[in-house]
């Protein structure tokens, strides 16, 4: 089985087309597949539109949190939910596009652990992006992340289990991967712009959380023993 984890906040907007989009790939597969809407305490019309999908849809599944907890908490909430032996983790927002899963999906074999979906393009401003780049070059020197990583990527229950085991999640899910030690690969693809609303993360917390991911991964490697 095949899951796909989503965290949703603020996606009302976007929510039915992925569904549609998401469909059409899995079934395609015809493989067993379940699509895992983490609802992170939305505020907007998001839970009521989960709740739609998941009564037309037996392949729904909404695990909602009672409190905003963040895309990256809401991620490690969806992998303790997702029962498949290959699990994808994508946004709800459409920069993700569905139809790249059967390309991570293929990659995904017994030599490798994590396939990401690199990130071509700019889709951001100037400004983010350069920074963002910044960041991503020296989270892969840190701890082995492809240079082009984000949160779209598919995994074997190997690293699911590995990342759930983690005593204290750290504040990204993409340098906790990293420091599991298992192999990883990219597999390039231009992302789409966002199509409907803005991004939750601000210039100040996108430099905030940098700061915090970047020092979790200097204590994770410096006080586990499995890191040295």
């Amino acid at each position: 089985m095949t899951s796909v984890v989503i965290p949703v906040y603020r996606n009302v907007d976007t929510l039915g087309t992925l569904h549609d989009r998401l469909h059409v790939i899995l079934e395609g597969a015809g493989e067993p597949y379940e699509v895992v809407f983490v609802d992170d305490a939305s505020p907007d019309g998001s839970q009521a539109m989960l709740l739609v999908l998941a009564r037309t849809d037996p392949h729904v599944r909404v695990h909602r949190l009672p409190v905003n907890v963040g895309q990256q908490r809401a991620v490690l909430a969806g992998l303790a939910q997702a029962r498949g032996v290959r699990v994808v983790v994508m946004d709800a927002d459409l920069q993700d596009p569905p139809e790249a899963i059967p390309v991570l999906i293929g990659a995904l074999n017994g030599n490798v652990s994590a396939v990401f979906l690199g990130r071509r393009g700019r889709h951001q401003p100037i400004v983010r992006h350069l920074t963002s780049r910044l960041f991503k070059m020296l989270l892969h020197r840190l701890c082995g992340t492809p240079p082009d990583a984000g949160l779209f990527v598919a995994m074997d229950r190997r690293m699911v289990t590995r990342l759930l085991a983690f005593g204290r999640p750290g504040p990204s899910v993409l340098a906790m991967i990293g420091c599991t030690g298992l192999p990883l690969v990219s597999v390039p693809l231009s992302r789409a712009s966002r199509s409907q609303g803005r991004s939750g993360y601000s210039a100040w917390r996108r430099v905030s959380m940098g700061v915090r991911v970047l020092a979790w991964v200097l204590a994770w490697k410096w006080y586990s023993p499995s890191a040295r």
